[in-house]
């Protein structure tokens, strides 16, 4: 198991036009693109900022646009699992 990713936890979140990036408590920060989540894709700046730092750090939460992304999950790569692929 690799311990990183099992004690990485996010202490802050912030966006630029095409990126949510992902402040750990580890000091990295990670950059993920927004076209993995359409749901904050397509949510504008103001829906974006209201997110929750959930679980201690392990995941990241928008109520109002009914998101949920494990911090864990992020670190391994996988994206929304909701989008329908092609």
């Amino acid at each position: 198991m690799n311990t990183l990713v099992a004690e990485a936890r996010a202490t802050r979140v912030h966006f630029d036009p095409n990126t949510m990036w992902v402040d750990l408590s580890d000091g990295r920060q990670l950059g993920v693109p927004l076209a993995y989540f359409p749901r904050l894709l397509h949510a504008s700046h103001e829906e974006r900022e209201k997110y929750v730092i959930s679980g201690g750090g392990t995941g990241l939460h928008w109520d109002n646009l009914d998101e949920d992304i494990s911090v864990s999950n992020l670190l391994m790569g996988i994206g929304d699992h909701t989008r329908q692929v092609a």
